[in-house]
């Protein structure tokens, strides 16, 4: 197999969120929702891939995830409802409403809980096999990115917000913060030891903070500018729109709006490579649990939705991984 290639029959539309299936037998398997109201299934282990399902929703999806086997997904969108997919049948049913469109869903493996956060301004604990909400709660701001690590919840809103949960006990956040970063938050991603997580925004900047709140440890936590470009004697910024760890190596990749890839240390603080420009705007990302496969997903910009992305430049690029790339160099 090349060292990328491109997956056949992609979305036509904006591809919100691409995710591999957590289990080590089928980590192979990648879940793509997207602005043209599709759920796809692909097998990235054959070149070019295999679209194995499409499953048609109700409305665009602005994400997903894979339940605790890899046999199920949950999604969320414009249609303001999280829905469990069976990607064998493509039935989907209902597991919880909200009063605005769904933009994150988590699957918590410990509880076997859904977390999904909202345009209103919630977080909310859903039983899927009960379809019943176990706890909504309620947040200052539109909630625009989540993420966990173990039993911690990292919520990123509107307004520079970050809430802290331990999803135990959401009646408070444990942690309330501001974020580093000075402008809109468009990803959080937590580091896969727990000590942290990166934020992005749309301002071409990273930050990386920690949840240790001792004032040696917050001492470390940083921002940094990327994703920028001088053209015309100017400083292009551009949206670092994703985010994504090594399960392995504990680096990240970043990807924005200038069309690139960077992989980063964020411990040396320095960038360790960046990939040649892809087709369009990169929107998502994500690498499998193996830590031997990247999926970049490009398309047009996130901004003009569904309408108005007519050029059809969306895509999904499966790069593989070698044992050394993307590890520290330090």
């Amino acid at each position: 197999m090349s060292m990328q290639f491109q997956l056949q029959n992609a979305p036509v539309d904006i591809i919100s969120s691409v995710r591999f299936n957590p289990s080590e037998r089928y980590s192979n398997f990648l879940l793509a929702s997207s602005w043209d109201t599709t759920l796809s299934l692909y097998d990235t282990s054959v070149e070019n891939g295999k679209l194995l399902t499409r499953v048609d929703c109700v409305a665009p999806l602005l994400d997903c995830c894979w339940d605790e086997l890899g046999r199920s997904a949950f999604i969320g969108g414009l249609e303001n409802r999280v829905r469990m997919v069976d990607l064998e049948s493509g039935r989907c049913n209902a597991v919880g409403d909200h009063d605005d469109a769904v933009k994150s869903v988590l699957f918590h493996r410990q509880s076997g809980l859904v977390v999904s956060g909202s345009w209103d301004r919630t977080v909310q604990l859903l039983d899927c096999r009960s379809s019943s909400r176990v706890y909504i709660s309620r947040q200052p701001h539109k909630v625009f990115s989540m993420d966990m690590t173990g039993n911690l919840l990292v919520v990123g809103m509107a307004g520079r917000a970050v809430h802290i949960y331990d999803i135990r006990h959401m009646a408070e956040p444990f942690q309330r913060r501001e974020s580093s970063l000075k402008h809109m938050t468009r990803a959080v991603r937590c580091i896969p030891t727990g000590e942290g997580y990166a934020s992005s925004s749309i301002e071409g900047r990273i930050a990386v903070d920690f949840f240790d709140a001792s004032p040696d440890v917050q001492a470390k936590k940083y921002a940094f500018k990327c994703h920028r470009a001088a053209e015309d004697d100017m400083d292009a910024v551009y949206s670092v729109n994703a985010l994504a760890f090594h399960p392995l190596h504990g680096t990240f990749v970043s990807g924005g709006s200038d069309s690139l890839v960077c992989f980063w240390d964020f411990k040396a603080r320095k960038r360790l490579r960046q990939y040649p420009r892809y087709p369009g705007p990169v929107q998502a990302l994500e690498i499998d649990s193996k830590g031997s496969a990247l999926a970049i997903a490009y398309g047009g910009d996130v901004e003009i939705g569904l309408e108005g992305n007519t050029s059809g430049n969306n895509g999904i690029v499966i790069r593989s991984l070698g044992p050394g790339e993307g590890k520290s160099k330090v």
